[in-house]
């Protein structure tokens, strides 16, 4: 009996020297299992576990442009290795897509004695956002990778350009003088009869205010179901009130330019108190994880901005008819120039934006302002309005005012700011295409908005003359 005792202790003995699997319960040896899985489980739990070595990264963190290069320093501490030479140390970017490390750290670099590295590291520094730096110990000889607890926060911003203001002012400049010949060009007896019966300016508001938001919030919503920010870029864009080009696409088309000025006008007056009741109800949903204020400086200067130039456009045709005539006769084709202008100048500047562009950017910005059109005639025509002020009120629905969206969205952290801000582009970009289309079937077509006939070689005489009687009772 001591014998099977003593027996069952020596072997236990030799296996735990020997790391065997010992079976306590009958005392024999376990076989050894050494396949595939086996290995891999051990190979992963090492590389798993915490590793014992750290990293400092001087300075900590770093906000940076994108184009650039940039150097950090780090430290490699406290490496437990029986061979130096057996290891090596990559850096390595969560998005290799923004910012890359080509830098290659070897053990025979370090300290014996200390057994620590330090000097410099280059991120070359590709796109905006934001990604993380990570440092991998590999060990050549018996094949593990760890990688560092320790990480580096590296934010992606765009550098501001003076193209960027040229821009910015070169369109304020030009909008301004349009909007002069707008006021030149405004008939205040129409314009008096369509705030005494506004039927027009009232499908325009429902449609603007309560049609838009509530089409920008569910394509936001499908489209985005994953991007918080995406969804409230394209939100934010549809509570925003109507552009200013939609002026400019009622003349060239042949819409109710009266109409037009006066849905303008109100819209950007009534966004003072429209923008901020659909961000503190449905919009709430998504603004609540955006921490935005209202920029009501910002829409009270854009509606003076708007003003201004109407009342010395008006103030011109009061004074003045002979320069009244030339600013008329001059206003379509400033406004096609302008938009030609805008549309290049804004794909020249924002060309890095196209890095971001996707399937869904792009789906997005061409469903909130053709919704728009689709939705805005379809409640024209039901309510019973003329083909010029049904076709006035569609283009005031569908052209939102891009600028005040992209204001908000600067409100945000970069890089965010730049981010979100792809979707009133993507919009804008989107936006004109169905008036193009409708511009140049009109021309093929010689199809008249204002009656709805259409200007074939046999009556095309007939309708210029008209045109030219009607000018001078015009003026």
């Amino acid at each position: 009996m001591h014998c099977r005792t003593d027996a069952f202790y020596i072997v236990l003995l030799v296996s735990l020297i020997a790391h065997l699997p010992v079976n306590g319960a009958t005392g024999k040896v376990r076989d050894i299992e050494v396949g595939e899985t086996n290995l891999n489980a051990v190979t992963w739990q090492s590389a798993a576990a915490d590793p014992q070595w750290h990293v400092h990264f001087k300075p900590s963190n770093m906000t940076a442009h994108m184009d650039t290069n940039v150097e950090i320093q780090v430290e490699i501490t406290n490496i437990n290795a029986a061979n130096l030479n057996d290891i090596m140390f990559r850096f390595h970017s969560e998005n290799s897509d923004l910012a890359q490390v080509n830098d290659i750290v070897r053990g025979s670099q370090f300290d014996p004695i200390t057994q620590k590295w330090q000097g410099n590291i280059t991120i070359q520094v590709i796109f905006l956002g934001f990604t993380r730096i990570h440092v991998h110990m590999i060990n050549e000889r018996e094949n593990i990778t760890e990688i560092s607890k320790e990480s580096f926060p590296l934010i992606i911003i765009r550098k501001q350009r003076i193209i960027d203001h040229v821009f910015t002012g070169s369109v304020a400049l030009l909008v301004s003088l349009l909007y002069i010949n707008f006021g030149a060009a405004l008939d205040v007896t129409v314009l008096k009869g369509l705030i005494v019966k506004p039927v027009g300016p009232s499908i325009g508001f429902f449609s603007q205010f309560v049609l838009m938001p509530l089409i920008s919030y569910a394509v936001g919503y499908f489209v985005f179901s994953e991007s918080v920010e995406m969804q409230l870029g394209l939100f934010f864009t549809g509570v925003s009130p109507s552009g200013g080009a939609s002026n400019i696409w009622s003349v060239i088309l042949g819409g109710n330019i009266n109409l037009s000025v006066l849905m303008t006008t109100v819209s950007n007056i009534a966004a003072f108190g429209m923008m901020p009741l659909w961000i503190f109800t449905l919009g709430h949903l998504i603004f609540e994880r955006g921490n935005m204020a209202i920029p009501y400086k910002n829409i009270a200067t854009f509606a003076i901005a708007l003003i201004v130039p109407l009342a010395i456009g008006l103030a011109i045709q009061k004074c003045s008819q002979r320069l009244t005539r030339i600013l008329v006769r001059f206003l379509k084709p400033i406004s096609t120039c302008l938009i030609l202008f805008i549309i290049i100048f804004a794909i020249v500047t924002n060309l890095y934006m196209f890095k971001l562009f996707s399937w869904k950017i792009i789906l997005a910005g061409l469903l909130l302002p053709w919704l728009g059109y689709m939705f805005a005639w379809i409640l024209a025509k039901i309510l019973r309005q003329n083909p010029a002020d049904g076709l006035t009120i569609a283009i005031e629905t569908g052209i939102q005012n891009t600028g005040i969206a992209i204001f908000l969205l600067r409100s945000l952290p970069q890089p965010q700011a730049d981010l979100t801000t792809v979707i009133p582009v993507a919009v804008a970009i989107m936006t004109p295409f169905p008036l193009m289309a409708l511009y140049l079937y009109n021309k093929c077509t010689g199809h008249n908005i204002k009656d709805g006939s259409y200007l074939t070689s046999e009556n095309i005489s007939e309708y210029r003359h008209q045109q030219q009687q009607e000018q001078p009772h015009q003026q």
